[in-house]
């Protein structure tokens, strides 16, 4: 998903231009409408599709962020083993694996086995090329995170980044809601995800993904029955950016 910010009107209803409350309005009114579209998500195979299988492609033209960024996950994954009641190391999932960056660089080091899902199969045959000399993958799911579901009681750790932009609201909650129920009983769920400043849900059209506001995120975490134990922001990202946060949820 790319990181980009959206530049707001300045109110002039004198001029005939709207204020600013009626153009967030009309920003989130088009979010809304485009995850409504039959095409929401065939329009995000196709723009994934022409994506080159690369950490640069991945990470939509930021590369030079996946150190930092394994290095907040790393000390945010340290905190939540250390949580009273801590999941344990032998099962985790990578969701929207893309080319397995987070599994290779993450993942493994922490967990006897780590699933991989993901839509694009050639992103998945890249992630294999990665990991071929790795004892830690064990299955890799070619399908949406709209079609995962877990057996219950399989992880100690669902994994999701920068991914869940690419799910409607409802099939948001949805999907939290199975992947509660494939947790182990200490068991829990790490989101790290772009949110808006703004208060608005903004659209990105070129990927056919919503970047959300923090607020309605926790409120579908909160719709789906899980509970944050963890919230902790990503630091040391370059300017410009959308903020990043890192959560870690647990069923209620």
């Amino acid at each position: 998903m790319d990181v980009a910010g959206v530049v707001s009107a300045v109110s002039d209803t004198e001029a005939g231009v709207p204020d600013e409350s009626t153009v967030q309005d009309d920003i989130t009114t088009q979010a809304k409408e485009a995850q409504q579209h039959p095409a929401f998500y065939s329009d995000a195979t196709a723009y994934w599709s022409s994506v080159p299988a690369t950490v640069n492609g991945m990470l939509g033209g930021f590369a030079h962020i996946s150190a930092p960024d394994v290095s907040g996950s790393e000390r945010f994954l340290q905190s939540i083993f250390k949580m009273q009641g801590a999941p344990g190391h032998a099962r985790a999932v990578d969701c929207g694996a893309g080319i397995g960056r987070v599994t290779k660089l993450l993942l493994q080091k922490h967990f006897g086995k780590v699933d991989l899902v993901e839509q694009s199969q050639s992103f998945l045959d890249r992630a294999k090329e990665s990991l071929q000399n790795s004892n830690k993958v064990g299955s890799y799911l070619c399908l949406g995170l709209q079609h995962f579901s877990p057996e219950p009681n399989t992880y100690d750790v669902v994994w999701t980044q920068w991914v869940l932009g690419h799910l409607t609201d409802t099939d948001l909650e949805q999907f939290f809601r199975r992947m509660a129920s494939g947790l182990k009983p200490d068991g829990v769920i790490v989101v790290k995800e772009n949110v808006t400043s703004s208060g608005m849900v903004e659209l990105d059209e070129k990927d056919s993904s919503v970047t959300r506001p923090e607020s309605l995120l926790l409120k579908i975490i909160d719709d789906a029955q899980l509970k944050v134990l963890r919230n902790t922001k990503q630091t040391k990202f370059p300017e410009g950016l959308y903020d990043v946060k890192m959560l870690c949820l647990k069923p209620k």
